[in-house]
């Protein structure tokens, strides 16, 4: 049952017509033959006893008194109330000591009496309810609100809806929930939402969902951070800054993965929604942006130019690595930074214009990228595997789907691959670093990973407005669940190891250099 429907009180009539309808349905034999006797039939069944009409009356009654919520949900035609199941079991108690009665005293329970029993004493159960309850003829704004509960009731991922009945928090919300403006509608979404407790699902009002739309596409105008909320451990408040993108005005101003943003332009982000800070971060080209930043013990207060951050996902270059020899081999870098509409087409075409430079292996660099649209993880997955399974989609009954490769896609499946990933990594960052090391593609350098295991899909409602709601959780083809914990690499990188690709050649060239790593140890297994 998806929509309420609109209706006016109903009848006498219309009520002995739904009951006798559904007992007939209900009880899985024909109700006329205990209720439409005529009276010459009553001689010969008393005398006969009728012991076989008799059970089957019983049966029915039972299969009456263990009427429960499924009554309401298939028929969508009275809301839940515990008085009203209360009083069709007193109904069936009632008819049933009728029958009993009646076979003690071999008498059967005439037709008319029977379907009077029954029309009354369910418009008595019913009328009550109904009269108590509001008008059902939906609104506008009810209608926006329902559309959103249908949406989260389709996709959710825990289909107990953190503990809940989702079907009569739907029921109390139209009954008690303001809806007369578009801002209350908004409001009453966003209570039911809080509900499930996932700090993942969120309501976006047009505006903002719009603005979300927008980071998944080429251009955005802020200062070039992508922000998260702290873990349970973390001993202060305020929001993480997962990543920033290289040479945007954050990373310019000394902003990194791991800092906290206490406050912007003076508002506290204590206990504030990630979407509401984005929409903080971002404004007009050339404005600037207060900012304070808790970097490691140090408090710092920050005043950052918003610029126009082009999310070009792909950097790519050649490395010398060092060599005895006359020819030291070649090393192409690629630096993905997030997961945009882009992404794979970039990473594929970087690959060919470094294999054509005839590089020996790959680096694929995907430190402080916090991941974007999932699709394109699993694209990229494919440039680098000729075959296996690249994750495990799961919901709260196991596993739901699973996404694989046949090789029809790849791209480079046999040079020598290293992947570096640090806290910053998450998301579609680490699907495919988990994919690559579990199909024991590649071999993970840095730090575990940030640990984000769930999936979010994005739906638009019919106002503007839209919903981002967790569909689902993944496990590695390992089966590992990383939610919380992360992917583990291999091997650990220098601490003083560089971010950008200019210090990533030098520490292969120099052997001199504090973070050098020589080929061999970048690429066995």
């Amino acid at each position: 049952m998806d929509v309420i429907p609109s209706f006016s009180k109903p009848s006498s009539l219309q009520l002995q017509v739904f009951s006798a309808n559904y007992l007939s349905k209900k009880n899985g034999r024909t109700l006329h033959r205990c209720s439409s006797f005529k009276k010459h039939d009553v001689n010969k069944l008393v005398s006969d006893r009728s012991v076989d009409l008799r059970q089957n009356c019983k049966d029915f009654l039972r299969s009456f008194v263990r009427t429960d919520s499924r009554f309401v949900f298939n028929y969508s035609f009275f809301s839940i109330k515990p008085e009203l199941i209360s009083s069709i079991r007193i109904l069936a108690l009632n008819l049933q000591k009728a029958v009993s009665y009646s076979e003690r005293t071999e008498v059967v329970v005439p037709a008319l009496v029977l379907r009077f029993l029954v029309g009354v004493m369910l418009i008595t159960a019913f009328s009550a309810t109904l009269t108590r309850s509001p008008s059902w003829a939906l609104t506008e704004e009810n209608l926006l609100f329902l559309e959103a509960w249908r949406t989260i009731d389709r996709a959710y991922i825990d289909k107990s809806f953190n503990g809940q009945s989702w079907f009569r928090y739907r029921e109390n919300a139209l009954r008690t929930e303001p809806m007369s403006t578009r801002e209350e509608t908004y409001t009453a979404i966003k209570k039911m939402v809080a509900t499930l407790d996932d700090p993942f699902t969120r309501f976006l009002e047009p505006q903002k969902f719009k603005s979300l739309r927008s980071g998944t596409r080429n251009t955005l105008t802020g200062v070039g951070v992508s922000i998260g909320y702290l873990t349970a451990n973390d001993k202060y408040s305020g929001l993480a800054v997962i990543s920033a993108t290289p040479g945007g005005p954050a990373n310019k101003a000394g902003i990194s993965s791991g800092d906290i943003i206490l406050t912007i332009d003076g508002t506290d982000t204590n206990g504030m929604e990630i979407y509401d800070a984005a929409e903080l971060l971002q404004g007009t080209e050339g404005s600037t942006v207060e900012l304070s930043i808790k970097h490691g013990q140090e408090i710092r207060q920050l005043p950052v130019i918003r610029e126009r951050v082009v999310l070009n996902p792909v950097k790519s270059r050649i490395c010398k690595s060092s060599s005895l020899e006359g020819n030291p081999p070649l090393i192409g870098y690629i630096k993905l930074t997030s997961f945009n509409q882009n992404a794979s087409g970039a990473v594929r075409e970087a690959i060919e214009t470094l294999r054509e430079r005839n590089v020996e292996a790959f680096v694929l660099d995907l430190r402080d990228n916090s991941g974007g649209l999932f699709p394109e993880g699993i694209e990229i997955a494919k440039i680098w595997l000729d075959k296996g399974v690249i994750v495990y989609i799961c919901d709260s009954q196991g596993i739901r789907d699973v996404y694989d490769t046949d090789g029809s896609n790849v791209a480079a499946p046999s040079e020598p691959l290293a992947v570096l990933v640090n806290k910053g990594t998450a998301s579609a960052s680490e699907i495919l670093a988990g994919a690559l090391k579990d199909n024991k593609r590649a071999v993970l350098f840095g730090e575990p990973t940030y640990g984000k295991g769930k999936i979010q899909s994005v739906f638009q409602l019919s106002d503007g407005s839209g919903l981002v709601i967790t569909v689902a959780r993944y496990e590695t083809p390992a089966h590992t669940d990383i939610n919380k914990i992360g992917i583990i690499p291999d091997h650990a990188l220098p601490i003083s190891f560089p971010k950008d690709e200019d210090g990533f050649c030098g520490c292969i060239e120099d052997p001199s250099s504090s973070c050098y790593i020589n080929k061999v140890g970048f690429f066995s297994k």
